[in-house]
């Protein structure tokens, strides 16, 4: 059964960095176009960065762009988050889901993790 696991959320002061992992089991992440995106209280889910599957290339949203990186490893079968520079904006449960196809729409991602809750406060 395809499967992903988020891990690496967490309570971090605004200008600190976390990393988000994303581990799949039972499929190639390789082959998949990997999501991150986000939820917080009382807003909609939204994209947070994406990379594809033919060539590595990533989407940012604007909020993001310059303070998080989505990269792939391969070998591990994983895909990471990186976020600097963190603002209080940025709380939310995080989730990275999988496609085949390129797309920054979460209507187009039929794979989920669970989620990890990133918190910034002071």
């Amino acid at each position: 059964q395809a499967q992903l696991a988020e891990s690496g959320g967490g309570l971090v002061q605004p200008g600190g960095s976390l990393r988000l992992s994303c581990a799949g089991s039972g499929f190639t992440l390789e082959y998949n176009t990997i999501g991150w995106f986000r939820q917080a209280p009382g807003k909609e889910r939204e994209v947070v960065a994406c990379i594809s599957s033919s060539d590595s290339s990533t989407y940012y949203a604007d909020s993001v762009k310059g303070r998080f990186t989505i990269t792939r490893d391969n070998a591990k079968n994983a895909v990471y988050l990186q976020m600097n520079s963190l603002k209080p904006e940025d709380t939310a449960f995080y989730y990275c889901a999988a496609a085949l196809t390129s797309s920054q729409y979460a209507t187009n991602y039929p794979y989920w993790g669970q989620g990890t809750q990133v918190t910034v406060a002071s």
